[in-house]
């Protein structure tokens, strides 16, 4: 029997037959543009993968899951005039960005949109003025870095030593595309100074030492006959074949890099003369407005420098203070400072990594499966004697993101003198610092399905930021791990984190100085001076590191501030949404399930510029 609707049943059927239509459009118009979007950003994923051999390489340990040939990539050369084109193709994914509505996109791709937007306006701002940057700084410079990513070239099979072999043959047309660039810069009143270029020069000479070469006991010769005796050892080549590769390998290093490396020195030599001495952006017409940009794309942070100075300026004062009470209640603390710091049981590197891995457990959340059931592990390697007086203390080299089993941290013997320093570095660049975040981050991204494009935009703020707290909280480490053998372990390493704070957070204040306010040596001498350092070598050493390097402290110190003022605004949510929350914000601060939840916010939240994180935090 057929059953006739009511009035009140029809309006009841209509009203749910309207919303079933407004859905069914909604999710249509959700989930075109969502595949619209998606395939923007694997396009996006794509084009950066294949736009460096040696990024690929290290970026994706199989780039067959990509499609992509990696024996048909070459190493991006300069040209003439290419500084000034940067700008439009920013423009155009700008604007490609811009056509996506946050309300048509999912939680996670409208995440996604909001990053990229942030990164790309960041970029754009620094690639409205093309020759303020340095490829070829001493510290940071392709020169500098080309050998190491070269001596950790990963080879696992024939193909990955052919392809190495061809990226040495195209080395002259890279450093080629380099010296073109410094000639537009020179053409533009932007030059190195003297004496920049000339430890440039040095360091090519260093670097491609020819009586190592000739000898065959240069690093990059070295290591490849390591490579080469594993995989023969694997049964992948024979002994013959082996020794045919590492011919070629030192026929290239003597007769095509070394001499591409040469061609720079010469180069940069005919080039000098061309630049001012040796000073910071602010004495630049642009110059200011640059270092605004430059800041806000290497820090994340989006606050004003006026904001930033007072910021840095409450943070030195307080860590001053407090060093200066710490030392007056304890008189036999200033002269242990000054002392040898060898206070922590002898521990190897690999034994450091893996107590401070055990040490993180209870205060940091646990890293996801993903979808590699290996365990993490962790090879500690020292940097070669050529490489050390222009290497970073330390630095960890970023695995694959479809392969986080295997990483690699690199110690400067140089810059850890003693085992403290040895402690809190390998913190820095391990647990929980870089390979903690880096390994956590990815496989998280691997289980949740979020596109490994997120890995390769670079926030250098949140990023050096993350890995300076991670330092910071290794003091309290280290003070559990000697408390056996020192009465006053406490004091001592609360006293060393607050030198080592107020150390980072001067020098980001220089940073500021000399590239904003157009502080000159003879400034910054008077203000080392008031804080006790008066040798005109550390000074000249210092202000030549910032001038030469801008936004490199604050990258990692602003970063760190930033962490710190997103841990305030979680506590804040936290003791909202937390019944059981302790009363006082400073027992929030120590409460390992607030620890749990604020970090882990951050590693899945991030890596991102801290205006996003900070919208995420009160979303």
């Amino acid at each position: 029997m057929r059953r006739v609707l009511s009035i009140r049943q029809w309006a009841i059927a209509l009203t749910v037959f309207v919303c079933f239509c407004t859905a069914t459009v909604l999710g249509y118009v959700h989930n075109h543009a969502d595949s619209e979007f998606e395939a923007f950003t694997e396009d996006f994923l794509l084009q950066e993968l294949r736009s460096d051999p040696i990024q690929l390489h290290y970026s994706v340990d199989d780039p067959g899951i990509y499609n992509i040939d990696e024996a048909s990539l070459t190493l991006p050369v300069y040209h003439a005039g290419d500084a000034s084109g940067d700008i439009y193709a920013l423009s155009l994914l700008s604007d490609q960005l811009a056509k996506y509505s946050d309300q048509e996109l999912s939680e996670t791709n409208r995440y996604l949109c909001k990053l990229m937007r942030s990164y790309i306006d960041a970029v754009s701002r620094t690639a409205a003025y093309p020759y303020f940057s340095e490829p070829l700084a001493p510290s940071s410079g392709a020169v500098a870095e080309l050998p190491i990513l070269l001596a950790e070239y990963r080879m696992d099979d024939v193909q990955d030593v052919e392809m190495y072999l061809a990226i040495l043959e195209q080395i002259p047309g890279y450093m080629d595309g380099l010296i073109t660039y410094e000639k537009e810069k020179s053409a533009a009143g932007l030059f190195m100074a003297d004496s920049t270029a000339d430890k440039v020069i040095r360091q090519c000479s260093s670097l491609m030492d020819t009586e190592q070469l000739k000898s065959r006991t240069h690093f990059l010769q070295t290591t490849f006959v390591d490579r080469m005796q594993a995989l023969t050892d694997k049964g992948i080549l024979t002994k013959e074949k082996a020794l045919s590769y590492q011919a070629v390998n030192d026929r290239l290093l003597t007769t095509v890099v070394a001499p591409a490396y040469d061609r720079v020195a010469d180069a940069l030599t005919l080039l000098k003369g061309s630049g001012r001495d040796i000073c910071g952006l602010a004495h630049y017409a642009g110059g200011q407005d640059y270092y605004q940009a430059l800041l806000r794309l290497r820090t994340g942070s989006d606050r004003s420098i006026t904001e930033i100075k007072q910021m840095l300026r409450n943070d030195l004062s307080y860590n001053y203070a407090a060093l200066g009470r710490l030392l007056r209640n304890n008189a036999a603390l200033q002269d242990k400072l000054a002392s040898d710091r060898a206070c922590l049981p002898e521990m190897s590197p690999e034994e450091i990594l893996e107590h401070l891995k055990d040490a993180i457990k209870e205060d940091y959340p646990e890293i996801p499966a993903g979808q590699d059931p290996e365990p993490v592990n962790c090879t500690v390697k020292y940097v070669d004697d050529s490489l050390a007086p222009y290497s970073a203390p330390a630095f960890y080299m970023t695995p694959p993101i479809d392969n986080t089993v295997n990483n690699t941290i690199y110690i400067n013997a140089m810059d850890t003198p003693d085992d403290l320093s040895l402690f809190t570095t390998l913190a820095h660049e391990g647990y929980p610092g870089h390979l903690y975040q880096t390994v956590y981050s990815q496989r998280f991204c691997e289980e949740s399905g979020i596109t490994p494009l997120r890995s390769l935009l670079y926030y250098g703020g949140y990023v050096e930021g993350w890995a300076m707290y991670a330092e910071m909280s290794s003091y309290d480490y280290a003070a559990e791990l000697a408390g056996g053998t020192q009465s006053d372990a406490a004091d001592y390493y609360i006293a060393c984190r607050l030198d080592r704070q107020i150390q980072l957070c001067l020098y980001s204040l220089l940073d500021i100085a000399i590239h904003y306010d157009g502080a000159t040596l003879e400034n910054i001498k008077e203000i080392l001076a008031s804080f006790g350092t008066t040798d005109n070598g550390t000074v000249e050493a210092v202000y030549s590191y910032i001038a030469e390097e801008p936004c490199n402290y604050p990258k990692y110190y602003l970063g760190y501030l930033e962490i710190l003022e997103l841990k305030k605004q979680a506590a804040k949510v936290w003791y909202k949404n937390n019944q059981t929350a302790a009363a006082s914000y400073d027992a929030i601060y120590v409460d390992p399930d607030f620890l749990n939840y604020f970090h882990g916010f951050l590693l899945r939240n991030g890596p991102a510029d801290f205006k996003t994180l900070s919208d995420a935090l009160s979303s």
